[in-house]
C-alpha cells in the first residue's frame, strides 16, 4: 500500500473532490517502468486537475501531478534498471495518465529520462516541467542566434515557475535580463535571481495603435501571450526571436503580419514541453544541470506535502504561488 492524492468525480453533480488515500499497486496503470516517486511539483495544469471542475482530467478516479522524479523500482525495459534515478515531464502524465502525486507511478519507458549528474530528485523537481520549458525556450533562442551583449532579454510572467527559472538561467549565461511583473513586491526576488531591470506589467499592456515601436529587446521568453505579446513583438530588435511558452493572457495577439515579422525579421518560436523527443529532453536536462545555478534555484523553492495539494491547487489558479512548489510525496 502507498499514499496517493486521488481526485474523484461525483457522477450526479459533476463535482470533483481530492483526498489523500492508501491504495495498492494493482490500481496503477499499465507501463514498462514502476518508479518509487520521491518528489513532484505544482503547476498550473495541476491546479486545473485538482480544482472542482476537474479541468483537464477525462477519466476518474485520477492521480494528478504532471511531473515527478524518483528511483526505478521495477522495469521490463533494458534501458532502466532498479535503482536508476529518473525524471519524467510531459506526455500528458497527470492528465490522461496517472501522475506524480503518489508514492509510486507506472509509466512507459519512453517517457522517462535518466537524471543527469549534478541533480538529485529534489533538485530535479525544483526545476520540474516549468524549468524544463524555460531551458527549452533559452535553447531555442540561442539556436536562433541570441548571444549576450546585444541588449536586454525580456522575460514576461517572471515571478512564475517558468519565468523564475528563465531569469536565473539567462543571468547565469551572461545575458542582461529585464523581468516583467505586475507585483512590485517581487522586485527583490527577481533581482536576486539575476534580473538587472524590472518592467511593470502595465507598461506592456497599455493599448497603442503604433504598428512598430522603438527597438528594445534582444530576445524574449514569453509566458503570458495575449495583449502583452502583441506589444512586445512591436518592440523587438531586428532579427531577434520570441520564445512563446504560455497563454495565461489569452490566445489572441494584436498586430499586423508585416510588422514586425517582415519589416524586422522577428521570429516567433512556439515551445511545447509535452512531447519533446528523447534527445532534446536529455539535452535540456543536461543543460539545466550545467547552466542553472542551484543556489538561486533553492531561493525559488517552497516545500509542501500531498496533504497541502487541495489548497495549493486553488492558490496556483488564483496566481498566489511564487517560484517553484516542491512536493515531498513521502513526508
Amino acid at each position: 500500500m502507498f499514499k496517493a492524492l486521488i481526485v474523484e468525480k461525483d457522477e450526479e453533480t459533476g463535482k470533483t473532490s481530492a483526498s489523500v488515500q492508501q491504495i495498492g499497486e494493482d490500481r496503477l496503470p499499465e507501463g514498462e517502468v514502476t518508479v518509487a516517486v520521491e518528489y513532484s511539483t505544482v503547476n498550473y495544469k495541476d491546479g486545473l486537475c485538482i480544482g472542482p471542475g476537474g479541468g483537464l482530467v477525462r477519466n476518474y478516479p485520477h492521480v494528478p501531478g504532471i511531473d515527478f522524479a524518483g528511483t526505478v523500482e521495477a522495469s521490463s525495459d533494458d534501458r532502466y534498471k532498479p535503482g536508476d534515478k529518473v525524471v519524467l515531464t510531459g506526455w500528458r502524465v497527470g492528465e490522461a495518465h496517472w501522475g506524480g502525486y503518489a508514492q509510486k507511478a507506472r509509466v512507459k519507458a519512453d517517457w522517462l529520462v535518466p537524471l543527469p549528474a549534478g541533480l538529485d530528485s529534489r533538485a530535479a523537481m525544483a526545476v520540474g516541467t516549468a524549468g524544463l520549458t524555460a531551458m527549452l525556450a533559452v535553447m531555442a533562442l540561442q539556436d536562433h542566434g541570441m548571444v549576450p551583449g546585444n541588449g536586454p532579454v525580456l522575460v514576461t510572467g517572471a515571478a512564475g515557475g517558468v519565468g523564475s527559472v528563465a531569469v536565473a538561467i539567462l543571468a547565469n549565461l551572461g545575458f542582461e535580463v529585464a523581468a516583467v511583473t505586475g507585483r512590485p513586491e517581487q522586485e527583490s526576488y527577481l533581482r536576486d535571481l539575476g534580473a538587472s531591470e524590472i518592467v511593470a506589467r502595465d507598461e506592456l499592456t497599455e493599448v497603442t495603435r503604433k504598428p512598430l515601436e522603438a527597438e528594445r529587446w534582444a530576445g524574449c521568453v514569453d509566458a503570458v501571450a495575449g495583449a502583452m505579446l502583441g506589444r512586445v513583438l512591436k518592440q523587438m530588435k531586428y532579427g531577434t526571436s520570441v520564445a512563446a511558452i504560455g497563454l495565461a493572457g489569452g490566445a489572441a495577439i494584436e498586430g499586423a503580419l508585416i510588422t514586425p515579422f517582415i519589416l524586422r525579421g522577428v521570429n516567433l518560436l512556439g515551445i511545447d514541453s509535452v512531447m519533446q523527443p528523447y534527445d532534446n529532453r536529455l539535452r535540456a536536462w543536461e543543460r539545466i544541470a550545467k547552466d542553472l545555478p542551484m543556489d538561486k534555484l533553492e531561493a525559488m523553492v517552497q516545500p509542501a506535502t500531498l496533504e497541502d495539494l487541495p489548497q495549493l491547487g486553488k492558490d496556483i489558479l488564483q496566481g498566489q504561488v511564487r517560484g517553484r512548489v516542491v512536493i515531498d510525496v513521502n513526508a
